[in-house]
């Protein structure tokens, strides 16, 4: 039976258990900077790299959690740490970071004073029914459509920094849904493409890897992982401004996210992107890939995928029990 645990608040609690307020910031106002970092052979990837975004968003939000990098960290290692026994060896995880102000300022009287500070929360999530679910994908690519939900403009609200915020990104996601199974790119105010709810495009053309430009993006983390990656093939990088017409055009189109590492698109806007299939690009980017996290994760899905039936039944009945 599952027995997974939370980090919240200074203490280590059952994860059904967890509760935050209704009077905390982070549920009145979406007040909470986060981070979603996984695993790769039980390893946490580039953790430290997310702790620093995560910190850089509590700055832009001027929240003092308190913690250092370091201590983040002990924190982090530690509830991974009591979470490994409830899941098979083989299993990775998610790891998520919220970190809240914690309660608005109207409702403070109703708190002792040991609770008005930050709402900090760590949590680790299984992987096997998010990519088991998502192993098809790498095979078969996906269908993006542009959004008729724009992006928040940079002069608003500072698009790298990583916030619960994200109505914007649901109505995008609303909006796809009623075209199928597509994923939603957004827009800037000019038409130019920007991102995906919690993922990064990139359009190879002419061989080239064009991103949109760094001032109107979520830094991504597996971005950057794709840049190197792509600089290490001889395939130049450039960021740029892209125009829909430009990415139907496109040679090939990749989605990248620390979730899932990168995953082609074969279709835009109802037109196939080149050949209509995974492009040789990918597949070379993706060998990369598994040199740095050193794991086959395609395969890792693909066997995830023969498990999710099983693993959601025993979620279902520690429900029950």
């Amino acid at each position: 039976m599952p027995n997974r645990v939370v980090y919240f608040n200074g203490m280590f609690v059952p994860e059904r258990e967890a509760r935050v307020s209704i009077f905390d910031s982070g549920y009145l106002y979406g007040e909470t900077a986060f981070e979603m970092a996984r695993t790769f052979n039980g390893l946490p990837f580039q953790l430290r790299s997310h702790l620093e975004r995560l910190q850089a968003s509590l700055k832009f939000l001027e929240i003092d959690c308190s913690f250092s990098l370091d201590e983040l960290e002990r924190l982090t290692l530690e509830t991974l740490s009591r979470n490994r026994s409830t899941e098979a060896e083989d299993v990775d995880w998610h790891i998520r970071h919220d970190v809240s102000r914690g309660p608005a300022e109207l409702y403070l009287p109703v708190f002792p004073e040991s609770a008005q500070r930050p709402t900090v929360i760590i949590s680790c999530w299984p992987l096997v029914r998010n990519m088991g679910r998502f192993a098809k994908n790498y095979d078969q690519g996906v269908e993006v459509i542009v959004s008729s939900q724009k992006s928040l403009p940079p002069h608003l609200v500072d698009p790298r920094a990583k916030t619960r915020s994200r109505v914007h990104f649901q109505l995008a996601q609303l909006h796809a849904k009623r075209f199928g199974p597509a994923w939603p790119v957004l827009t800037d105010e000019a038409g130019y493409l920007t991102e995906g709810p919690s993922w990064n495009i990139l359009v190879i053309r002419d061989g080239v890897l064009h991103s949109p430009r760094s001032e109107e993006i979520l830094h991504g983390v597996s971005r950057t992982i794709t840049f190197d990656a792509a600089r290490s093939l001889a395939l130049p990088v450039q960021e740029t401004n892209i125009t829909g017409d430009f990415a139907r055009q496109a040679d090939e189109i990749l989605c990248t996210a620390t979730s899932f590492g990168l995953v082609p698109v074969v279709k835009f806007e109802g037109q196939p992107v080149g050949t209509g299939i995974p492009g040789p690009w990918y597949y070379r980017l993706f060998e990369k890939w598994k040199l740095f996290v050193g794991l086959d994760f395609v395969a890792q899905a693909r066997n995830y995928s023969g498990r999710v039936a099983e693993w959601e039944l025993r979620e279902q009945s520690a429900t029950v029990c």
